[in-house]
């Protein structure tokens, strides 16, 4: 019973103030590493790791493109230990955030990184080090972090992390620009982060649209481009959510496949094609917006079909474009 008072405590302990788009943010210096040099560190800043103790991979986005499906999906696979809270939200706020639902403190592991996690973000630089020991938990496990804000990390945080853990592996969920953008705006109005306003005025679309927040996370082959500059070929993956839609056993088969996991050890039953947000409410989209938010779109479009590839190569077609 006090074991459980305890986590109860410690859980609502974590939630503080999330530095979102309309509210002050989280300021550290320019460059917040201070991670502490090992002998056999190399030249060029690379962090040898030993052991377990770190992520094996990271999930960087892109925010409405599937990501809580795939958290769902490892959660429940039995080659998996993922971390009790599904975006850690380290590298973009020093996981200081506030967390839609309370994260899960189910056993002494999930109280372990709890506590971790409380411990690290009270820090006042980023600590690679003491982050990798987040992981310490999943012992020979797979684990990794899911946050969609890590699309649009800085590029020095990005070569630093991938340099201090040379083994990473990075996933990226794309979505067309426009869908994306339309399920973002969705999701704001009604968790109640942005004002309501009139979705068939394009004024009031495109001041929505503008915020610097949105339109970062809404340009799929330069955030894939980003990412890809500091990582072998053999260690990034671009999934679509377009496959998320049309055949989500196999997507999940391939993601499991990368990440090395066997994809035909039985789970938990969470069926493949679950989605946790099937029912809630989306804006109205009309014919108009949807025509003015493609054109804004269009270089973006025919990037993604290029650079990209898969399902990308169909988004221009879908506007006439």
């Amino acid at each position: 019973m006090r074991k459980a008072i305890l986590s109860n405590r410690l859980c609502r302990s974590l939630v503080v103030q999330y530095p979102g788009e309309n509210s002050k943010r989280v300021h550290w210096p320019p460059w917040p590493f201070k991670a502490r040099r090992s002998h056999d560190e190399g030249k060029e800043g690379k962090q040898s790791f030993t052991g377990n103790s770190r992520p094996d991979f990271l999930c960087v986005g892109a925010q409405k493109a599937g990501t809580t499906w795939l958290y769902q999906q490892l959660h429940s696979h039995p080659d998996f230990w993922m971390p009790p809270l599904k975006e850690l939200h380290y590298f973009d706020a020093l996981s200081r955030v506030q967390w839609a639902m309370s994260p899960r403190c189910e056993d002494e592991r999930d109280l372990r990184f709890l506590q971790s996690m409380k411990n690290l973000s009270a820090r006042p630089c980023m600590d690679l080090e003491n982050y990798a020991r987040l992981f310490e938990p999943k012992a020979t496990l797979i684990s990794g972090d899911i946050t969609p804000a890590y699309s649009i990390l800085d590029t020095k945080v990005i070569r630093r992390v991938v340099r201090y853990f040379p083994d990473l592996k990075v996933i990226f969920l794309a979505r067309d620009p426009v869908e994306r953008v339309w399920s973002h705006l969705s999701m704001q109005m009604r968790c109640r982060q942005i004002e309501p306003f009139d979705v068939g005025d394009i004024n009031e679309v495109n001041r929505n649209v503008l915020s610097q927040g949105m339109l970062m996370r809404s340009y799929p082959s330069a955030i894939a481009a980003r990412w890809k500059r500091y990582l072998h070929p053999d260690r990034f993956r671009v999934y679509f959510f377009d496959d998320l839609q049309k055949n989500p056993t196999e997507l999940r088969r391939s993601i499991l496949d990368f990440l090395g996991a066997d994809p035909g050890k039985p789970c938990d039953p969470v069926k493949a094609d679950y989605n946790a947000w099937a029912g809630t409410e989306k804006l109205p989209l009309a014919d108009q917006v949807r025509s003015h938010l493609a054109h804004f779109f269009k270089t973006e479009l025919k990037a993604c079909a290029v650079r990209l590839g898969g399902p990308a190569r169909e988004w221009p077609a879908r506007y006439g474009f």
